[in-house]
């Protein structure tokens, strides 16, 4: 796992983000659950200081993604927003966008993996929207979503490279700096699951506009470290298109053309955690602390229990993403890390 100092930033913010950040939290209210900051003994006394997880695996459809998702279709023109929206996703997006187009009563669909995890897949149909399938692998998601736009004269709500989807993202750093359990004090820093970037320039842009010196750190898995790359290299870097991992919800291909500056200035650094350390996480969760978060969802928290020198007396804010796990895999987890407890209390 390893951090970086990022370069500065090839274009700046929007001048009026902040200010979208806050009409998406207006927005959201009554829409999302507000989710609190949860703090367990066991895991401060593990990582050595303080650590508040952000449950956005509790989150309506089990991720934060509603709230990019409901952001986005609001702000669509009303006219264009009866036609429908388009989507491509691994599965989180996909619900959220699902439910959202349901909450607003208008046709969704989505562009989904072959192989997307069919506890998502599920959910997705049953939120009534149409999933148009493809490989991962030969396939370009983006291009089949545009052409599905162009022939349904449908607009596009992408997961992560669009100003009012990051902005409804944003409104999770809003809540977390207003949370009762930090009593009024910024958190040293804050670890935010990272696939294109979106969460992160969200939640960084938010908490930086009332504590800029706190240090927001991305988290992404290390077969997958696009924006770890990116930054280091100051411009935008692809996945190799095979890359394959159990954090399905991170593979997306590269950093996006609008999350990459936001995160070239506003984040300290990327940590990046091995597909074992997401399993160990899940089954930590789940055993230790009785949360169910998928692997994906769960790298910020793998971050924390593996680099505790950089967590030691500090207070730490650790984003848990999406919830949407396969019992198969959860199942797993939990046999995984029950080995692992019974061999260090040996």
């Amino acid at each position: 796992m390893v951090a970086l100092t990022c370069g500065m930033p090839s274009n700046p913010l929007p001048t009026d983000f902040i200010q979208r950040i806050h009409l998406a939290e207006e927005r959201l209210r009554a829409v999302v659950n507000a989710t609190p900051l949860l703090e367990f003994a066991s895991l401060n006394q593990r990582v050595g200081g303080r650590v508040l997880l952000k449950p956005e695996n509790l989150q309506r459809a089990g991720s934060f993604k509603i709230r990019g998702a409901y952001n986005a279709i609001a702000a669509l023109p009303a006219a264009n927003r009866q036609r429908g929206v388009i989507a491509w996703s691994s599965g989180n997006h996909a619900q959220g966008v699902a439910l959202a187009a349901a909450l607003f009563e208008v046709p969704a669909t989505i562009v989904m993996p072959s192989d997307a995890p069919r506890v998502k897949r599920e959910a997705v149909v049953a939120l009534g929207a149409e999933i148009v399938a493809y490989d991962r692998y030969s396939e370009d998601r983006e291009a089949i979503a545009k052409a599905l736009a162009r022939e349904r004269q449908c607009p596009l709500i992408p997961s992560y490279d669009h100003w009012d989807v990051i902005a409804g993202q944003g409104s999770i750093g809003l809540e977390i700096m207003r949370d009762p359990a930090l009593q009024g004090r910024a958190p040293d820093q804050v670890f935010v699951c990272c696939g294109g970037g979106g969460l992160a320039a969200g939640i960084a842009t938010a908490v930086h506009e009332s504590a800029p010196k706190v240090s927001v750190f991305a988290v992404e898995p290390d077969v997958a470290d696009d924006t770890r790359r990116s930054l280091k290299a100051g411009k935008r870097l692809s996945n190799p298109a095979a890359t394959a991992s159990i954090c399905d919800a991170l593979l997306t291909p590269t950093p996006g053309r609008l999350t990459f500056p936001v995160n070239q200035r506003e984040l300290s650094g990327v940590l990046t955690v091995s597909d074992e350390a997401a399993l160990r996480a899940v089954g930590y969760a789940a055993a230790e602390l009785r949360l169910i978060v998928e692997p994906g969802g769960a790298v910020a928290l793998a971050a924390a229990l593996g680099n505790t020198d950089l967590c030691a007396n500090k207070t730490t804010v650790v984003t848990l993403s999406g919830g949407n796990i396969d019992s198969a895999l959860l199942a797993k987890a939990i046999t995984a890390q029950r080995g692992e407890s019974s061999g260090r209390s040996d």
